[in-house]
């Protein structure tokens, strides 16, 4: 198996790995087991996050993406056994209508569900089509002859019970990834084809390395934390935004300028660029003006660090997404020729 059809294996299994933020031990492990299976020694942070030292020597860089995604918590049961539910994430509601789900008892079982209008037939109820979608109009319906709270109840199903999302992950024929979350499995699994390179003697970083897969980025604190205390730059890789007044499409890295934070880094947007440049790599230059990441995270949090972005492009994100092996692949590229770099910043 050559490294790309690893990368895209190994994206797959973390796709289908559950991972709403603040329910991320099963994914955290599965990074833990595909780290240690290239005879790299991870680590988990206290908050949770995941960190893997990539020797290497002199100004240390981390590589930041996250694998926590979009979800939902249960906020209450109601009297005929539906479910309401409370975002985790920034999605718009019509992004989960109709999708299966997971729900994740107190008791450590896990029940299948779907996300329905509280009117969803059009042959029973008029005007389905102009009903807002929000948190009292939809709700989780499970997959069991429930007809009431205490028979939900009963399942160590109520307030606060995490619920993941369906990926419906698909790779076409033509390259095309449709997947939810990514954002950013997408880019983990990227990092990880760099650590079985760096791992294997392949590829020999020109400064010292260090993953870091945060769990808590969809809500704002992914990097606030757990950060190795001797680096000095951090280059997050997260999803690349496709869409009007952009320049990125799903076949490209992104390089991002600014985001809703402010700018990156000018140095370091800089030398990406001419490194993509360089390598006839497929990349835009982006602003993002709703976007926040971890790298932002950690320098708002007090981390005197370097910053940068960059990610395979990302169409529809926060919704049913779509990427390119391309993309991926490009960015793999512009992240090689990066940690190998030896100019000087």
């Amino acid at each position: 198996m050559n490294d790309q059809a690893w990368m895209l294996e190994t994206l797959m299994k973390i796709l289908n790995t559950e991972s709403p933020t603040g329910y991320t031990d099963k994914v955290a492990a599965l990074l833990e087991e595909l780290l240690r299976g290239l005879s790299l020694r991870p680590w988990r942070t206290h908050k949770g996050n995941v960190v893997c030292e990539l020797g290497g020597e002199g100004s240390p860089l981390v590589l930041a993406a996250h694998v926590d995604t979009l979800g939902a918590m249960v906020r209450s049961v109601k009297p005929n056994g539906r479910l309401r539910l409370s975002q985790i994430g920034g999605y718009p509601w019509t992004a989960i209508e109709n999708e299966n789900c997971k729900v994740f008892g107190w008791d450590g079982r896990e029940h299948t569900g779907c996300i329905y209008l509280t009117t969803p037939s059009s042959h029973v109820y008029k005007g389905v089509g102009e009903v807002k979608r929000d948190d009292t109009t939809l709700e989780l319906v499970l997959d069991e002859n429930l007809h009431s709270a205490e028979e939900v109840k009963a399942l160590s199903i109520g307030a606060g019970c995490f619920v993941s999302l369906d990926p419906r992950a698909v790779l076409t024929p033509s390259g095309y990834i449709k997947s939810r979350h990514l954002d950013d499995k997408a880019s983990s699994a990227i990092l990880l084809r760099l650590a079985k390179a760096v791992a294997e003697g392949t590829l020999a970083p020109s400064r010292k390395l260090y993953l870091v897969f945060t769990v808590h980025e969809e809500v704002g604190h992914g990097a606030c934390a757990g950060l190795p205390e001797d680096a000095v730059d951090i280059l997050s890789v997260d999803m690349g935004c496709v869409g009007e007044d952009l320049g990125c499409d799903e076949t490209m890295v992104s390089i991002c300028a600014k985001d809703s934070r402010g700018p990156y880094n000018h140095a370091m947007t800089a030398r990406l660029r001419e490194l993509a440049e360089e390598k006839g790599i497929a990349y835009a230059v982006d602003l993002y003006p709703a976007y926040g990441s971890d790298a932002d995270a950690a320098l708002a949090s007090g981390h005197n660090l370097r910053h940068a972005l960059i990610g395979p492009g990302v169409f529809a994100s926060h919704g049913y997404e779509r990427g390119h092996v391309e993309g991926l692949e490009n960015t793999y590229r512009l992240l090689e020729a990066f940690v190998q770099d030896t100019k000087t910043l």
